[in-house]
């Protein structure tokens, strides 16, 4: 007798549950894990504290919790994570600065609120940090042409803007007729630079206000 054989179950029972599964998606790389914004505040925290050559690519890693390659790619080297740091700072700077130089409060009103804003600035955190272009005008700008350019940019929009401010005030009758506004805008600059410096060293803030106003009344009168 001869038995017969049992046909195979279907290729397609079989293979159903594998075929109809669904499939998933292939990762490609590791998924970014970091704000490229705060990134970069963190790198700038730590180039105003340190300066350049004292920040090594392992301490930009620790501050901003990425590998060095992720930095690379999403900053390039860093000399380039330096240059868009300093960047980031003189347009925070200037979104500071914006308002009062445009205001049309008095001179001498202005010129205060002006240097409180700076101070501000210098002093905040645990340990004073001052201006970041005056600190790296004193470094990087003067072996590197592009850090260069970018920090003689920073001191002549302030020269410019400091010369709009006490162009107006003559115009208004506050200065003397024998007064002349880019002078006076080029005293005013170097009185930012100085209080800079001087909370970079741990001046206090009191006597740096004694600074300001003295500065002040030279530039307008201690009426």
């Amino acid at each position: 007798m001869v038995q017969k054989l049992k046909k195979p179950p279907s290729a397609a029972k079989i293979d159903r549950g594998k075929i109809d599964a669904p499939v998933a998606p292939k990762r490609r790389g590791r998924p970014r894990a970091y704000e490229p914004d705060v990134a970069l505040g963190k790198a700038l925290d730590l180039f105003r504290n340190n300066g350049f050559a004292a920040t090594s690519l392992d301490d930009l890693s620790a501050a901003t919790g990425m590998n060095r390659p992720s930095l690379y790619g999403a900053f390039g080297d860093k000399r380039e994570l330096f240059i868009k740091s300093y960047q980031r700072y003189r347009d925070n700077a200037r979104t500071a600065m914006t308002d009062i130089f445009r205001s049309e409060a008095p001179l001498k009103q202005r010129l205060a609120r002006i240097y409180a804003i700076a101070l501000d600035i210098y002093t905040e955190g645990e340990s004073p940090r001052g201006c970041f272009t005056v600190m790296t005008a004193a470094s990087e700008a003067v072996a590197d042409p592009i850090i260069r350019g970018m920090v003689l940019e920073g001191l002549v929009e302030l020269d410019k803007a400091f010369a709009t401010c006490f162009r107006v005030a003559k115009e208004r009758g506050e200065l003397p007729e024998s007064a002349d506004p880019a002078t006076l805008a080029q005293l005013a600059s170097a009185t930012i630079h100085t209080i800079a410096i001087r909370a970079r060293a741990r001046v206090p803030r009191k006597e740096l206000e004694e600074i300001v106003k003295g500065a002040i009344d030279v530039m307008v009168g201690s009426k």
